[in-house]
């Protein structure tokens, strides 16, 4: 059974100690995002247009409707290969800016980066009634590819389930070595990792 955990800090994420935080003020793209998804409200048109608008919502808002007698690991599942079907795209191609955390909106129009594959997941699962509490956007080290990433993380009862643009496949943070987590971000808190002692 798929139960995400409210309020308990898990430690152990890709092996590190999570220290939880609940100051966001230093998180202003983040908190960017969650402010422009709110606001936004594009306008009608048909998904053949050249300007972002209401089809390609549209179009998320059927998915999510589609899957919601699924059960909660299906959801999880789905969602992941829904954005991941998406095209990766520097935000410095899209954008101008080296960095620029898109909304679901801009993403499903413009496509985009790693975080843009995890805010989108992130509030697809929150539309879908999911706990929000135990589910954090984590920005990380590859040591793979030697770059910052970002994936989305999913706390539940015996388990810390990985969603990530890289992989179709939701695994468990367990099976996976390369990632150093930074920080992780959620809608109330933050958290900063450290090596386990």
């Amino acid at each position: 059974m798929f139960v995400v955990i409210p309020d308990i800090a898990l430690a152990g994420l890709f092996g590190y100690q999570e220290n939880e935080r609940e100051n966001l003020k230093m998180f202003p793209q983040w908190l960017s995002v969650l402010e422009r998804n709110i606001k936004e409200s594009a306008p009608e048109g048909n998904c053949e247009s050249s300007r972002l608008d209401s089809c390609h919502v549209k179009n998320w808002l059927s998915f999510l409707k589609s899957i919601r007698h699924l059960s909660k690991m299906q959801q999880i599942n789905k969602v992941n290969l829904y954005a991941n079907e998406h095209d990766y795209i520097l935000d410095i191609e899209n954008y101008g800016v080296k960095d620029y955390w898109a909304t679901p909106r801009e993403f499903l129009y413009n496509n985009g980066d790693c975080e843009d594959y995890a805010i989108t997941k992130m509030l697809s699962l929150k539309m879908l009634g999911f706990n929000m509490k135990g589910i954090r956007l984590v920005v990380l080290q590859d040591t793979n590819l030697r770059t910052p990433h970002a994936v989305l993380a999913l706390h539940t009862k015996n388990d810390i389930l990985i969603m990530d643009n890289q992989v179709d496949e939701v695994v468990s943070h367990k099976h996976i070595v390369h990632y150093v987590p930074v920080y992780a971000v959620n809608e109330n808190k933050w958290w900063m990792f450290l090596p386990q002692q």
